[in-house]
């Protein structure tokens, strides 16, 4: 019973978070690029803290969840302690990776010190970093997904 409760938990959360990363991916991420350096580092330092303040619950949430369910399957010693355990070490990865690289990079956005002639090859290194912990979001989530069933 509670071993479903926290795999449906993980599943869901990690649904919305690796929707969300798409979403920025294909749809956000294009349009930063098109804009002129100028534009886009106004535009971020509106839009930036609006972004932080849904992906950081979001983010801490889709950690957490699936890591107190692999970690509870790992106790129960449940069939699914495989699927389980590889969805929250990918979770843990992009968790990592956020403070390897984007904490740095969103807050040169955020104060402009990329400068306009660096943001270009800037925001071209955050869109493959972006898209590294995208696809490592939907394995976790279909790792997830698999171990309900």
């Amino acid at each position: 019973m509670i071993t479903t409760l926290l795999l449906n938990l993980t599943v869901l959360i990690l649904g919305l978070f690796t929707g969300s990363l798409l979403t920025e991916a294909v749809i956000l991420v294009p349009f930063w690029r098109s804009l002129k350096p100028e534009l886009f580092l106004e535009f971020h330092g509106s839009m930036g803290p609006q972004l932080y303040k849904y992906f950081a619950p979001l983010t801490i949430l889709a950690t957490l969840i699936p890591t107190v369910t692999a970690a509870y399957c790992i106790w129960d010693s449940g069939e699914v302690v495989t699927y389980s355990s590889l969805s929250s070490l990918l979770i843990l990865i992009i968790f990592a990776i956020y403070f390897i690289y984007f904490k740095a990079a969103n807050e040169s956005f955020a104060t402009g010190s990329v400068g306009v002639s660096g943001l270009p090859a800037e925001l071209r290194r955050w869109c493959i970093w972006h898209w590294i912990r995208t696809v490592l979001a939907m394995i976790a989530f279909v790792s997830a997904t698999l171990a309900i069933g």
